[in-house]
């Protein structure tokens, strides 16, 4: 029979320091619990059935008297209420080379962003209230007026993202109507979402023209009826149609709708602001369409997020002829998607840095798109400099490819410069894996079966604290070898 005895009484465990000192920490209802769960874990350990439980883990081999019970349960406690109290959305540095990395949260914010939030969420804000006439006031106020002025449209408004704004608009503008798109762009998104499906929940009727790799502007025109909704183009960004294709300028779908009387709404997915000159051009190479290029060709509507290339806050901003805008925000799934003050604070912040015309260099996606080569050398040399030269691993800079990512300009390739680490005797894997329990963690990626680290993505800020990590990964196992840097 187990010796169960040696497990004090919570009265007991109480009393001990350690708890004290949990207590004062944490507070005494989370500390309680998670004493009682590593008791019961203690008892089920000394009854031969806790294999492989989380607590049982804490301390080996089981406690064979009360004094070494009181140990094992105040480890177990504070490690239950670490896990706990630890956030799990946790600060990386991104060194994969993707620029709108959607699992990394996507678009990094400027620093009048993050200025601008702290502002906001320190107290009451004007969200919806308007001072000069001491009323209720609307909330697409704090961000409409600048929206409109950058990008040409006679009105906007925000929902919470992209696909919320497609799902709106197909709601207020078509439900219970035809929506016809090209079979070529019924695209899915990320997470599983299918234009079809949004069409369906929003309770428009698909109605699809043309082929897979063609669609002519007479193919729209056959298919519109008295039943006929809108037209919907969706933009691809996040895939690419290549070889015998064909589809019909924006100008074209536009002066169809208009002569048919039908609206021309379009998905554009990224939100690209930014007309780079020629040297910018070459440098991303592909590059989106602007918002302003698709209001000024006539698009009754234009939606896009806020989060990719606008480089602002998670949000889905719809612009457009203000008539149509005004019925997607009578709508009742209005109140469903709208965002809330922090997302205005941020995504106001954000669009300054597109109208001071400084985007490029404070936002942080454009400024990653737009950095040289030759500066994300240099500041890969200044990161080198941190790794000891007694260290057993290597690092060598060469040249490489840096990606847009978060279904924009698909099959984008930039030129950049990558860090390859490598350690004698360590898989690719095993480093990788390394890197990811640094703190901060280094997210990298492998690429042609090296570790690779691309500083395109890393936040100039963040070099400090790189050059930190690569030295504690060099001193975690000193082993033989010499540090090499090499520039190829």
């Amino acid at each position: 029979m187990p010796n169960l005895r040696v497990i004090p009484s919570i009265e007991q465990l109480l009393q001990r320091p350690a708890l004290h000192t949990l207590i004062q920490r944490y507070g005494r209802e989370a500390t309680l619990e998670a004493l009682r769960g590593a008791t019961d874990a203690l008892r089920r350990l000394l009854s031969g059935e806790a294999h492989g439980d989380g607590h049982a883990r804490v301390a080996e081999p089981p406690p064979d008297d009360q004094s070494a019970a009181g140990r094992w349960l105040d480890a177990a406690t504070e490690a239950e209420l670490q896990r706990l109290f630890t956030p799990t959305l946790r600060p990386v540095i991104n060194a994969t080379g993707v620029i709108v990395h959607t699992n990394l949260g996507r678009a990094p914010l400027s620093a009048s962003a993050v200025e601008q939030l702290g502002v906001v969420a320190a107290g009451y804000v004007t969200l919806e209230y308007d001072i000069e006439g001491g009323q209720r006031g609307a909330r697409d106020a704090h961000v409409e007026r600048i929206l409109t002025h950058l990008t040409g449209a006679e009105a906007a408004t925000v929902v919470n993202n992209n696909a919320a704004a497609t799902m709106l608009l197909l709601a207020a503008l078509a439900e219970g109507r035809e929506v016809v798109v090209s079979r070529g762009e019924l695209v899915e998104i990320g997470g599983g979402f299918r234009v079809p499906d949004v069409l369906a929940r929003s309770g428009a009727v698909l109605r699809e023209v043309g082929t897979t790799n063609k669609t002519r502007t007479a193919d729209y025109g056959a298919a519109v009826c008295e039943r006929t909704g809108l037209i919907l183009r969706v933009h691809p960004s996040n895939f690419r149609v290549e070889g015998f294709t064909e589809r019909p300028g924006l100008d074209d779908l536009v002066r169809l709708g208009h002569a048919l009387g039908v609206p021309v709404v379009e998905d554009l997915g990224s939100g690209n602001l930014v007309e780079l000159d020629a040297a910018g051009a070459r440098q991303v190479g592909t590059w989106e369409p602007t918002v302003q290029s698709s209001v000024a060709a006539g698009c009754d509507i234009v939606c896009f997020s806020g989060d990719k290339l606008l480089g602002g806050p998670q949000a889905g901003i719809i612009v457009g002829r203000r008539a149509l805008v005004e019925r997607v925000r009578a709508h009742p799934l209005m109140r469903a998607f709208r965002v809330g003050k922090l997302t205005y604070a941020a995504l106001h912040a954000t669009l300054l840095d597109h109208l001071r015309g400084r985007a490029t260099v404070t936002v942080p996606v454009l400024r990653s798109l737009t950095a040289t080569t030759e500066s994300i050398e240099q500041r890969a040399r200044r990161v080198l400099t941190a790794l000891p030269t007694d260290g057993g691993v290597t690092a060598t800079i060469v040249p490489g490819d840096s990606t847009i990512g978060g279904g924009s300009a698909p099959g984008s390739s930039i030129p950049t410069r990558l860090l390859v680490l490598e350690r004698p005797g360590e898989t690719p894997d095993r480093l990788e894996r390394r890197l990811r329990r640094l703190d901060p963690p280094v997210i990298a990626r492998i690429d042609r079966g090296r570790v690779v680290l691309d500083l395109r993505t890393v936040l100039p800020e963040q070099d400090a604290d790189l050059g930190r990590g690569l030295a504690a990964l060099a001193h975690g196992e000193m082993e033989s070898g010499n540090r090499t840097r090499e520039n190829v």
